[in-house]
C-alpha cells in the first residue's frame, strides 16, 4: 500500500528491524565511492581558497550516508567533486569502481546521466512540466521514448503517493509533492548511486521524515548508495553511517546503526 505524506507510519520499528537483518553484509559490502586526499581550491594567487584539505572518504553499498558539519566546511564542493560537477585539484576519486580522473568532459557527462541521481534542496523542476514529465527528465535525456518514460516515472511517483497529482504543474504543488516528485526524478534512471543536497532542511519535521522514509525505502538497496549533505539533526537517525567535516576534512565517521546493531546482540 502507498502512503501519502500524511499516512506515511510515525514508528520506525519496522524500518530499522528490516535493515538491522542487512547490517552484517553491508559492514562487508565492496565500497561505491573512495576518495583519498582529494583536494579542491577555487581562484590563485592571493585569491587562492583551498575548500578540502586532503579528504578521505568511503561510502558503502546498502548505505545511507550522512556528510554533516558546519557551513562553509566544504560538504557541498565534496558531493560535487564525488559526482563530477567539479573536478579535483589533487587526489584520487574512484566512483563505482570508476576512476574519475581519466573521464573526458563527455564521458563525464555520460556517467553521471547513466549512474547517478541527483535530489537538490530546491526541487529545480521545471515549471512548464508536469510533475510526470519533471520525473522522466532523466529517462528522457537517455533517449526513451516520451511515453514509455513518461509511464515509467508515473508509476514510481504513484509508488510514492503521487496517483493524483501525475498532471500538476509544480505552482500546483505543495513543498513536499515537489520534493517526492524531485525524488522521483533522481531514482526513475535506477542510479546507483543517489547524492542529496540538503534534502529536508526547507521542509517542516513530518514532510522531511517521510521524504527521509522514502529515500531508504527506494533508494538503499545492496547494489546502490546514498550520500545525504545535510544540517538537519532530526535525519540522523536514518543514517547507516555518518561522516562529520570540519575546515576540508573528514575528521570523524561513525556507524551508529551498525553500532547499536551489535551492542543489541551482546
Amino acid at each position: 500500500m502507498t502512503h501519502t505524506i500524511a499516512e506515511m507510519p510515525q514508528d520506525r520499528s519496522l524500518t530499522v528491524a528490516a535493515r538491522k537483518e542487512g547490517a552484517e553484509s553491508r559492514a562487508s559490502a565492496s565500497g561505491a565511492v573512495s576518495c583519498r586526499q582529494v583536494k579542491k581550491e577555487f581562484g590563485a594567487g592571493d585569491n587562492r581558497a583551498l575548500v578540502l584539505r586532503g579528504v578521505d572518504f568511503d561510502v558503502q553499498f546498502g548505505e545511507m550516508t550522512l556528510l554533516v558539519g558546519p557551513s562553509g566546511c566544504g560538504k557541498t564542493t565534496l558531493l560535487s567533486v564525488i559526482a563530477g560537477l567539479l573536478d579535483a585539484t589533487a587526489g584520487e576519486i574512484s566512483v563505482l569502481s570508476q576512476n574519475m580522473d581519466t573521464l573526458s568532459g563527455t564521458d563525464s557527462v555520460l556517467f553521471r546521466r547513466k549512474n547517478l541521481g541527483f535530489v537538490f534542496q530546491q526541487y529545480n523542476l521545471l515549471p512548464a512540466l508536469t510533475a510526470a514529465e519533471n520525473a522522466a527528465v532523466p529517462l528522457l535525456a537517455a533517449g526513451v521514448p516520451r511515453k514509455r518514460a513518461v509511464d515509467r516515472a508515473s508509476a514510481l511517483l504513484t509508488e510514492l503517493g503521487l496517483e493524483k497529482r501525475l498532471h500538476a504543474l509544480p505552482a500546483q504543488l505543495s513543498g513536499g509533492q515537489q520534493q517526492r516528485v524531485a525524488l522521483a526524478r533522481a531514482l526513475v534512471h535506477e542510479p546507483r548511486l543517489i547524492v542529496c543536497d540538503e534534502p529536508t532542511s526547507a521542509l517542516d519535521h513530518e514532510t522531511g521524515y517521510a521524504v527521509m522514509e522514502l529515500l531508504t525505502k527506494v533508494a538503499v538497496r545492496d547494489d546502490r548508495a546514498v550520500i545525504v549533505v545535510t544540517h538537519d539533526s532530526r535525519v540522523f537517525d536514518f543514517a547507516d553511517r555518518i561522516a562529520h567535516m570540519d575546515d576540508g576534512r573528514i575528521v570523524r565517521t561513525e556507524a551508529p546503526r551498525q553500532e547499536r546493531f551489535a551492542a543489541s546482540r551482546n
